[in-house]
């Protein structure tokens, strides 16, 4: 039996509705301590899954707040144990009070992410739909979040599950005639399942081809703004941000760091980095500033060089742009539209996707939006069934290879049960991605990312 946890569910500042919440057996005895029906029943007779009214207590038998309680039952419950919440006024006070009366009446305070670990170890859910919960919470788009609840409702199971079935089946044929050689069972031969094999191979590759626009859906585009002094890469993220959040000046060398700030454009999250200018200088501090721009560049999902349109392009310009171009990803945007006749056409730049701009007025920057669009298409619908999740996408990677040993040494003529080694490793890897293999040690760290109270 479970002991009793607490928590409070909401943020720790006033708002309209708080939640307090206890799962375990014995939850709505110890709330039924802290919570008076208005009716005189006792909570632990409430009806299941319908909200009642009563009174909140603190620890000394004050009534502190009129609140609703709802208790659900195990095992049809968010843990799949009993669980109650407590909904009163969202006061910060209120709520601390509340839960400092369940610690004494018996609970004790739920860690980082407890509830939806004890709904993995009671198997309310797969872990694959757990780690998608903080996916869920954490969402800065819409697409992250319509990919979540998806993942929530099991979309990446039921991608996953079938392939696990098919090796399970595979491995209990052959240790069936290997366990109980006299009894009627089909022989087993490798021939037989080298097409399940290479169809879950197959669909392995393509679950992993999703990767990478998961991690962009989930994580954002890391998306590194480069261009010499003054052309007006500072003025750009401030204008997508919408604030001044770097210092504009008309001195060079202002910017002489990297820093980073996350937008939205349209249906795409873009975590810029405004870097320093690009240029030739003696001064050792900008130096290390544009070598930590052209870095960023590499490592980027995205490279923005930006120029002055107002002006011909410079040495200093031809050496942003090779280092933009090092990204396997890259635009242009040629800013400074509004002073004038510009001096620097689509045609001199090597980029695809050519945008211009002025970061002072905006004009343009709804054409960034269209750019990015083309850039990082909707090739994949955001219903969870995309990997976003990088310990998910390994542990892929390793059942994938695997399975490509496994029909190599298929290929080789090797025994069934050398073959079979290979499936087995992918089988444990596709386990650690559901939770049937996994590690005590990765599933606390997985929990450890969880907010109290989830």
């Amino acid at each position: 039996m479970a002991d009793v946890i607490a928590a409070i569910a909401t943020g720790k500042v006033p708002c309209a509705i708080g939640i307090l919440r206890l799962s375990g057996d014995g939850a709505a005895r110890v709330c039924g301590q802290v919570f008076k029906l208005h009716s005189g029943t006792p909570l632990e007779d409430a009806p299941n899954r319908k909200l009642v009214l009563g009174h909140l207590l603190d620890e000394q038998g004050r009534v502190i707040d009129e609140a609703l309680a709802v208790y659900t039952r195990a095992p049809h419950s968010y843990t799949g144990e009993d669980t109650v919440e407590l909904q009163c006024h969202g006061s910060p006070a209120v709520l601390a009070a509340g839960l400092t009366a369940l610690f004494h009446a018996g609970a004790r305070q739920a860690g980082p992410g407890e509830f939806t670990r004890r709904a993995f170890l009671n198997g309310q859910m797969d872990l694959t739909q757990a780690e998608a919960v903080i996916d869920l919470i954490d969402a800065e788009t819409a697409d992250a979040a319509a990919n979540a609840a998806g993942q929530v409702g099991g979309a990446l199971l039921r991608k996953i599950d079938p392939i696990y079935q098919k090796l399970t089946d595979m491995m209990s044929h052959f240790h069936a005639v290997l366990d109980y050689p006299d009894e009627d069972i089909d022989p087993f031969t490798l021939s037989g399942y080298e097409n399940d094999i290479r169809s879950a191979k197959y669909a392995l590759d393509a679950l992993l081809a999703t990767y990478s626009r998961g991690r962009v859906l989930k994580h954002g585009i890391r998306a590194a703004i480069l261009g010499r002094p003054n052309v007006g890469k500072s003025s750009l993220l401030n204008a997508l941000a919408g604030y001044d959040r770097v210092i504009v000046t008309d001195v060079p060398g202002t910017t002489r760091d990297t820093v980073e700030e996350s937008v939205r454009v349209g249906r795409h999250l873009l975590r810029l980095l405004d870097t320093a200018g690009i240029r030739e200088t003696e001064d050792r501090i900008e130096q290390m500033g544009v070598e930590r721009a052209e870095a960023a560049a590499a490592e980027a999902d995205l490279a923005i060089f930006v120029c002055d349109g107002s002006q011909p392009l410079t040495e200093a310009d031809r050496r942003a742009l090779d280092a933009a171009l090092e990204c396997h990803r890259s635009m242009a945007i040629i800013n400074k539209i509004d002073l004038g006749p510009v001096s620097v056409e689509p045609s001199d730049l090597y980029f695809e996707y050519v945008v211009p701009v002025s970061a002072k007025t905006g004009e343009g920057i709804e054409l960034l939006e269209s750019a990015l669009d083309m850039m990082f298409p909707e090739d994949a619908p955001c219903d969870g069934s995309i990997l976003t999740n990088a310990r998910q996408a390994g542990a892929v990677l390793r059942a994938l290879r695997a399975l490509e040993a496994a029909i190599e040494s298929m290929k080789s003529g090797l025994t069934p049960d050398a073959v079979l080694c290979d499936v087995e490793t992918a089988m444990e890897a596709l386990g650690e991605v559901t939770g049937r293999t996994v590690r005590e040690d990765i599933v606390s760290r997985i929990f450890e990312r969880f907010c109290v109270g989830k």
